[in-house]
């Protein structure tokens, strides 16, 4: 299988390399948006039974260093990189690791800032637990990724495990089937049939290579059998005869469609819209080709969960002029109005354009890619009262948020001069009752920098993913209404190094809470 580059999409929060008391002048915020050059060999079938020899010519021999990590820990993310140690997962049992992904698999954090970090962990490049056996922990690090709608770097991270057993191979053509890189796993899964056992799989694979009459043999015989489900068989029969499906009513679509179940229903021409589908197939539309309003909404849902950056979303809200009003189509405009009024330089429609498009990224639960992509355009502006306080806001969810603390007014109201001394690492001296988490955050920063009992050990044992994990789950449990777990898991942060996180978890926890915005 043919290895291409791919451009990685991550926002993503970095591990400090300077203790505490050394922090650099510029947070360290993000990982940025990675180039990552995929330079793994060819991906290895392994055989489900044991081998046997075909001929006594040498084989090919497969090398790799003694120091890579097992298939478990292939990342994309290289320890220079992240800054996280490569015994990440060493210490821990693979049982309580795959446990921890399970439950975040189910629910997302709650802040962008724990969003990305989680991303991070997934892609990151780290030994496996001692325990570790198969492929278990790899298929779960691309399903976390997958579900949250980072299609393409958990194709790669697959890819990049070299090898592909059955289980790695039913992931991996989900993935390829709504990137569209589905012929060379097809390619992979002709010569090696024993990898899937799935005949609407084997069926649309000999169509990618133009044996028709091989796939209507194959869906004639699992009919026979009753090897397919009703729907995958009605499916099968239109996508092999042209003539059936033009006669026949449309069908009626599935809830969950499968990913081949998704692409078989746009090849007969039945195209199902992926907004109410699961995150990933949001992914399909940013090409466009089912119309610009499709594409946007697939951008909102992804922008949403940090699947892509606030410029890919820029892109897509400026590519056309908006045709219509309401809903988006509002959204759109006063985006557009605001970016317009960024360029002309003239203050007094800049104020009027923040005041519009604000409200609209709120509503959209886009308030954190907005900031990141104009609170340092907004900062130095003479604008009006109401316009300054929303762009000291934007300042405070933004990777800048330490700068824009530095220079805010000292007459500001209590709740943003509570978030100035947080964004600056600093005990609050006021804690305001209308701030929502205000007393856990004060204890956090009015406290020691220890992490709770139950995760301070967890380091030194080689455990830190898992209590990076346990502290995101702490997390969740906060901002739900348990103020303590919220205090233990900012303290287990800070102690781990993480510092840059815990203070952007801290603000974009207040004030997405402040404002209505968070989802």
């Amino acid at each position: 299988m043919q290895i291409k580059p791919i451009l990685l999409i991550l926002a993503s929060a970095a591990w400090p390399a300077v203790a505490q008391d050394q922090r650099p002048e510029q947070p360290l915020s993000a990982i940025g948006w990675l180039t990552v050059q995929r330079n793994a060999p060819p991906l290895v079938v392994l055989p489900d039974q044991n081998p046997v020899a075909q001929s006594a010519a040498i084989p090919d021999v497969e090398v790799q260093p003694l120091d890579a990590p097992g298939v478990g820990g292939v990342g994309l993310l290289s320890s220079s990189v992240t800054g996280l140690p490569t015994t990440l997962w060493q210490g821990s049992d693979q049982s309580d690791i795959l446990a921890a992904l399970d439950r975040l698999q189910a629910r997302r954090p709650p802040v962008p800032a724990l969003t990305e970090l989680l991303h991070i962990l997934m892609l990151a490049e780290a030994d496996p637990p001692s325990d570790a056996s198969g492929d278990a922990l790899l298929r779960m690090r691309a399903r976390l990724l997958y579900q949250n709608g980072l299609v393409a770097p958990a194709e790669a991270l697959l890819e990049r495990a070299g090898t592909l057993t059955p289980q790695l191979f039913d992931l991996a053509f989900d993935l390829a089937l709504l990137t569209g890189s589905d012929e060379a796993l097809c390619g992979v899964l002709d010569d090696r049939p024993s990898l899937s056992t799935d005949l609407a799989t084997r069926i649309w694979c000999a169509t990618r290579s133009g044996d028709f009459p091989h796939a209507m043999t194959i869906y004639q015989t699992g009919v026979a059998l009753g090897q397919m489900s009703d729907l995958d068989a009605e499916l099968l029969l239109r996508f092999l005869d042209p003539e059936y499906s033009e006669d026949a009513d449309p069908m009626q679509p599935p809830v969950r469609p499968t990913p081949l179940q998704f692409r078989l229903f746009e090849a007969i021409g039945e195209a199902l819209p992926t907004t109410p589908l699961p995150l990933p197939f949001g992914v399909v539309e940013l090409s466009g080709d089912s119309g610009w309003r499709a594409q946007m909404q697939a951008a909102e849902r992804l922008a949403r969960v940090g699947a892509i950056d606030g410029n890919q979303l820029l892109g897509v809200y400026t590519a056309q002029k908006p045709a219509a009003s309401g809903g988006i189509w509002d959204r759109v405009a006063a985006l557009q109005t605001f970016e317009e009024a960024l360029v002309s330089g003239e203050t007094s429609a800049i104020s009027a354009a923040l005041e519009q498009v604000w409200p609209q990224m709120r509503a959209a639960g886009l308030l954190v890619p907005f900031a990141k992509l104009f609170a340092a355009q907004l900062q130095d502006l003479d604008l009006t009262p109401r316009a300054r306080s929303i762009a000291i806001t934007v300042g405070l969810l933004s990777d800048t948020y330490e700068t824009v603390a530095q220079s805010m007014a000292p007459e500001a109201d209590r709740r943003m001069s509570f978030l100035a001394a947080i964004a600056q690492g600093q005990a609050p001296t006021a804690i305001p009752s209308d701030l929502p988490h205000a007393t856990a955050f004060a204890s956090v920063w009015n406290g020691p920098t220890q992490a709770p009992e139950s995760l301070a050990a967890l380091p030194s044992e080689n455990r830190l993913g898992e209590a990076l994990l346990q502290a995101i789950m702490l997390f969740e449990s906060g901002a739900s209404g348990n103020e303590s777990d919220l205090t233990d898991a900012l303290r287990a942060l800070r102690a781990f190094g993480l510092e840059d996180t815990a203070r952007r978890a801290a603000l974009q926890l207040a004030i997405l809470d402040m404002e209505g915005a968070r989802r």
